[in-house]
């Protein structure tokens, strides 16, 4: 009988805890109330089901529970009672099925007027790309990806260079207007997720996932990796902000587009062949073991720290103590970066494997960074 009771009692306790828990969903800032309409029918029909089962049980365990002089009848088989049981489940599986699946579908399926924004994942940050005047994006593969060309956008293809590329973690869309989600990943498998408007979509490499919303409250939303995607994923976070129509094209044009990157690229490559030989390794350095995904040449603030103005700064680490970065602060956090951390950063960096003569280059290209 204790068994029953204590049954009994998670089954009531779990019912209460639906009904008067205060985890619930945040606000909705877009069209996809279905969403959340296709969750309570989720909700509705799994609860009614549990409930039946669980009280089922608890009703077999105190009905047929063991009484001297009792014995229990033999019925290997049921027709009837399995013909019930097949008939209610298909019921609920359809139930369950059916609005998922119509919503889907709508999902993925762009209106005609909806503006395109790319969003590419990469360990562990978010890169964004619109269509430029020529309403087109350019082509992309992976083996363009560079240190220059982090979106792989194919340089041949005259179609991508007015494409206007956000390499930070902000971005912004225009209020009531369709947004065609295209997402793809560099590395591993991320997933572009938004609470508030309800719409997510996995991201594969090697293929081009899409989904749309249309935002309705302006604001600014935090933006999240809902896909385990390594040490850093916690990390992997960024900001969507929806403004009036005006403000997000004043926005817009202030981003550079896919020609100035490759002459920024360019004046950056002459600037490191002319600080010599062991700087250009250190950029080709840089780019090959992955440092640039972390740490950015311009001053956007990313995972780590950027490396602009970074040598010689006096840096802040979680232990309280100050340190100035010099030569030997660069090795030794190279070497070994989780002995210290920088105050405001994650301690997430992987240990890189590096010669003496590349942890050399990779210094070298660190301090060209600063002025001299």
């Amino acid at each position: 009988m204790a068994i029953t009771v204590v049954l009994l009692l998670v089954v009531i306790g779990s019912l209460l805890f639906h009904w008067l828990t205060p985890w619930w969903t945040t606000p909705l800032a877009s069209n996809w109330g279905r969403m959340d309409q296709t969750l309570s029918i989720t909700f509705v029909i799994t609860g009614i089901f549990f409930a039946i089962i669980s009280f089922a049980l608890v009703w077999i365990l105190w009905r047929y529970r063991h009484r001297p002089g009792h014995t229990a009848a033999y019925e290997p088989e049921n027709h009837r009672l399995e013909r019930w049981l097949i008939g209610v489940t298909t019921v609920g599986i359809v139930g369950l099925l059916a609005p998922g699946l119509v919503v889907y579908a709508d999902y993925v399926r762009p209106p005609n007027d909806a503006m395109v924004l790319e969003v590419v994942g990469e360990q562990w940050q978010w890169r964004f790309r619109f269509e430029g005047p020529d309403g087109r994006l350019g082509g992309t593969d992976a083996r363009f990806v560079t240190p220059d060309n982090r979106f792989g956008l194919d340089p041949a293809d005259t179609r991508g260079l007015d494409d206007v590329l956000v390499s930070g973690n902000e971005v912004h869309v225009p209020l009531n207007r369709p947004i065609h989600v295209l997402a793809r990943s560099h590395d591993v498998l991320h997933d572009f997720y938004v609470p508030p408007f309800r719409a997510r979509m996995n991201i594969v490499p090697g293929q081009v996932s899409s989904f749309w919303f249309t935002p309705t409250v302006a604001g600014r939303y935090e933006s999240m990796c809902a896909q385990l995607c390594g040490v850093g994923h916690p990390n992997m976070r960024g900001i969507v902000v929806v403004e009036p129509e005006a403000a997000f094209h004043a926005w817009l044009a202030q981003q550079g587009t896919f020609t100035t990157a490759l002459a920024e690229a360019a004046k950056a490559k002459a600037s490191a062949v002319a600080g010599g030989p062991l700087v250009d390794q250190g950029r080709a350095l840089a780019g090959a073991k992955g440092c640039l995904a972390c740490h950015s040449i311009d001053g956007r603030a990313v995972v780590g720290p950027t490396w602009k103005d970074l040598f010689g700064k006096m840096e802040s680490m979680d232990d309280g103590t100050t340190a100035r970065v010099d030569e030997e602060f660069l090795r030794g956090f190279i070497r070994n970066p989780t002995a210290r951390s920088v105050k405001g950063y994650p301690p997430v960096m992987p240990k890189v494997e590096l010669t003496e003569p590349e942890l050399d280059a990779l210094v070298a290209y660190i301090k060209a960074q600063a002025p001299q």
